[in-house]
């Protein structure tokens, strides 16, 4: 065990996922310090490897020198270091919180601090490999969260083979992004790869064996239905890691509140990614993590940057178990994309063209000159110019027909 206390290092990141693995990319002689034993991965591609298309060296970041397996027990601000669980301390100028959020664990009846067999959260690494090795073909499994998270599990646990159920509390699937026509032709497919939709479902708990191990066996339902499972993932969301800033003293929301320079209210922390709170928003998204990285590399490099949010496009690729490379007559994969607000307001324009026979789905909602959000399902030709579009915040051509906004190209 290090008593000692390291020399200083000029910037310290605590927390070696997708943001701190990125900032460590850009600023040189970072020190990172990771609770993962695992180098830093890409944690969208968690589903991929479930799925067993992927093994977890084919979704590891590119190298950063990171202190693996230890973890931040406190900040000490007054002194300017870091303590940690394996007794050593390290010195900072510039910290950076980038620790990522926790899985959500739903108020559920049977389910305590610690997790009965067969019950499991999927956010990490080791989440994804404690899952694939419980998965066999004919096992009973039930997702509980309909959210892309959820709908991935589901998707990659059916490709192993698993009975799968998901259980959706909302109206329909992966409501942050879909409007209701998507989400039912996406139910539409996973019911075809075999997996059992069921929405507007709240689950009350789950059916353990006694004893000092127990097992799920069943999830119970509020209106008193139990569905059979062997194993259960949790994908309820999840919540920014903000422990750590909150006994600091820092000022902390929903996550860790940062300007536009990702500064903390302590003038020589910055926190981003999962744990970062920016302008009354917390993005828990990749694509947000590493933009607010990027532009954290800038400031501590002294070069002027400013962090003004972030517009993510979401992407969500479905695959059936035939669909493999190389199989003869496999169907062709689903593919689907969501940018913005696809939900419109009173006054907002809708253009939308379907196309069922070839599982084809487009809509835009326009807000006066400007793209809002919009949902493209099967053909996504036209993804790329649309969400750069309404990433920049261009205003639409005035003499443009709103129908070409579907064609191919996105009508520019």
């Amino acid at each position: 065990m290090r008593t000692e206390t390291e020399n200083a290092a000029r910037v310290v990141v605590i927390g070696a996922g997708m943001a701190g693995a990125r900032l460590a990319a850009r600023v040189p002689g970072v020190t990172v310090i990771g609770e993962e034993a695992h180098a830093p991965y890409n944690r969208v591609l968690l589903a991929e490897v479930l799925a067993g298309r992927y093994e977890p060296d084919v979704i590891a970041l590119p190298p950063a020198e990171t202190r693996r397996g230890v973890r931040v027990v406190r900040i000490d601000r007054a002194e300017r270091q870091v303590l940690c669980d394996d007794g050593s301390a390290t010195g900072y100028e510039r910290l950076v919180l980038a620790t990522g959020s926790n899985p959500v664990l739903p108020p559920l009846r049977g389910l305590g601090h610690t997790l009965p067999d067969g019950v499991h959260p999927f956010r990490t690494l080791d989440d994804c490999l404690a899952l694939r090795a419980a998965v066999r073909p004919g096992v009973r499994a039930v997702v509980i969260g309909g959210g892309l998270l959820g709908v991935s599990a589901a998707r990659a646990l059916a490709e192993c083979g698993a009975q799968v159920v998901l259980a959706q509390q909302g109206e329909h699937l992966m409501e942050r992004q879909l409007d209701a026509e998507a989400a039912r032709m996406l139910r539409g497919h996973l019911e075809a790869l075999g997996v059992e939709v069921h929405t507007e479902c709240r689950v009350r708990g789950l059916r353990c064996t006694d004893g000092a191990a127990p097992a799920v066996r069943a999830v119970e339902l509020a209106d008193g239905y139990e569905l059979e499972a062997e194993i259960t993932v949790l994908a309820c969301g999840v919540r920014p890691r903000a422990g750590l800033a909150q006994a600091a003293g820092l000022e902390v929301r929903r996550g860790v509140v940062v300007d536009d320079e990702l500064r903390t209210s302590d003038p020589y922390i910055h926190a981003v990614g999962d744990c970062a709170e920016h302008d009354g928003t917390v993005y828990g998204l990749a694509g947000a993590a590493l933009e607010q990285a990027d532009v954290l590399a800038e400031v501590l490099a002294g070069r002027p940057a400013r962090y003004g949010g972030t517009r993510a496009l979401t992407r969500l690729t479905l695959r059936s178990p035939s669909s493999a490379p190389g199989v003869a007559g496999a169907p062709a994969a689903l593919d689907l994309a969501a940018f913005g607000d696809s939900r419109p307001l009173p006054g907002d324009d809708v253009i939308r063209l379907a196309d069922a026979t070839r599982g084809a789905y487009r809509t835009v909602v326009v807000r006066g000159d400007r793209l809002a959000g919009g949902v493209l399902f099967g053909d996504l030709a036209a993804v790329g110019t649309l969400a750069r579009t309404w990433q920049d915040d261009d205003p639409l051509p005035a003499d443009m027909p709103l129908l070409h906004l579907l064609t191919n190209d996105g009508g520019f």
